[in-house]
């Protein structure tokens, strides 16, 4: 006897604890960060402001809905739109990391073994990041030359070429500011014509690190950040606080542990799993990897650490050097020699179209097909897009599913009513028209 099929149901993001948090203090946030908050973590930025209101109105029907339909059985449901915002919006994250790794291994990646490197620096510098986000951009460039360098050395053929995937992450366990690179490199270089691949030898990490500790502290006095003071005063400590990890060789064949460890590099800054809001004492207790260690946070100071880590809009947070930069990828494609390199991951079809599908990552991150009919097991699909305010509210209404929400200042001990019917309070139930969503895990890829 088979088993049924999984069924798909759309998220209410308004449910969880950290809709909650932010729904409830956004507001207060927002007009007392410069004097709360500014010297801690950072001058305020006004993309954060409309980066909370676009996550508030995420998975809300009343901004608009696409409705997907059953061609056999006629059963349909309406599916919210997404913001799209990255790390401060789990959902639309999550979404971001699965594609990502997807077109890593499709369209950037060679079959050739790579290794992960993460860079790392001391908290004594960490400061001119978080006031100066252009900062990010020179560190990553700082370990490219850096393990560039090192790989180049270790081969003996003429004019090798490393390929790197550089990740900035700004977060650690607590969401304090911590940036630092995870690098995705080949585990040599490649050289020749016919794109010809060495693999070199262990690196010496205490080397590396020393050059990498060199370069970081060049590019920091070049743009007058620190001075050669600071440089010698921290020449004299015993543990310079840089850090260089290497971890094991990843095989051409195993795609799995190259498409999960892609995944990690670009994940969120956060878990909502281990995050719980109490709204009536106005705390968020977070939860450590390691499952065992809390640290409470008052709302208001959580929201601040979270934000940091906010992206400005069209800032990069993902760079391609050396084999895998946009301009020699572009070169071997117009050559029409980029195929030349024994073993590559060939692509059928139409794969940008294919690696954007709403129900493809649905279906990698759930393990469930949105597009199956939970009624007859049917093939669904999407028949309108609704993004007019009066249809909006006409279709809500006829289903008494319209809804009012209230967004006053928050109060810790009194928390605003979160909702409530236009009309009477009365809310008929919709059977299976409209789903909750499935709780998941985001933040753990890496296999041990």
């Amino acid at each position: 006897m088979s088993l049924p099929a999984a069924v798909y149901r759309p998220r209410h993001p308004q449910d969880s604890d950290y809709y909650h948090c932010v729904e409830d203090y956004f507001e207060t946030f927002v007009q007392g960060y410069d004097e709360q908050f500014s010297r801690q973590y950072g001058f305020w930025r006004p993309y954060i402001e409309q980066v909370i209101y676009r996550y508030l109105d995420c998975g809300d029907l009343q901004h608009g809905f696409a409705r997907v339909k059953c061609k056999d059985c006629g059963h349909e449901y309406l599916l919210a739109f997404s913001c799209k915002r990255r790390h401060f919006c789990p959902s639309c994250h999550q979404k971001r990391v699965v594609e990502f790794g997807e077109r890593l291994c499709m369209e950037v990646l060679k079959k050739i073994p790579h290794r992960h490197f993460v860079f790392s620096i001391p908290k004594i510098l960490r400061r001119y990041f978080l006031y100066d986000r252009k900062l990010l951009a020179a560190l990553s460039r700082c370990a490219w030359e850096s393990l560039k360098g090192f790989i180049q050395d270790a081969v003996p053929e003429n004019d090798p070429i490393p390929g790197a995937v550089i990740a900035m992450q700004t977060f650690g366990d607590f969401l304090g500011f911590n940036p630092h690179c995870h690098i995705l490199v080949t585990d040599g270089c490649f050289y020749g014509e016919k794109g010809m691949f060495r693999v070199a030898p262990p690196l010496e990490l205490k080397k590396l690190e020393a050059l990498f500790r060199h370069n970081v502290f060049k590019m920091l006095l070049a743009k007058g950040k620190i001075t050669r003071e600071l440089i010698a005063m921290h020449s004299s400590w015993k543990h310079s606080g840089f850090h260089v990890f290497c971890g094991n060789r990843i095989s051409p064949n195993d795609d799995t542990a190259m498409e999960n460890l892609a995944r990690y590099i670009i994940r969120a800054s956060f878990s909502q799993e281990r995050m719980q809001y109490l709204d009536d004492v106005g705390q968020v207790v977070y939860t450590g990897k390691d499952r065992k260690t809390n640290k409470v946070f008052p709302a208001m100071e959580w929201l601040a650490a979270m934000c940091t880590h906010i992206p400005n809009r069209g800032e990069q947070m993902v760079r391609y050097y050396g084999y895998y930069s946009n301009v020699a990828r572009g070169k071997r494609q117009k050559a029409g020699n980029d195929a030349a390199v024994p073993c590559i991951l060939e692509t059928q079809g139409n794969e940008k179209a294919f690696r954007k599908s709403w129900a493809r990552l649905i279906q990698k991150i759930y393990e469930v097909d949105p597009l199956i009919c939970p009624k007859c097991q049917g093939k669904m699909r999407v028949i309108s897009a609704i993004d007019d305010r009066q249809v909006i509210r006409a279709i809500l209404e006829h289903l008494s599913i319209w809804l009012v929400r209230s967004r006053p200042p928050p109060k810790i001990h009194d928390p605003p009513i979160r909702e409530y019917a236009a009309a009477d309070l009365q809310i008929q139930p919709l059977n299976d028209t409209i789903y909750g969503d499935p709780e998941y895990t985001w933040d753990e890829y890496i296999q041990s």
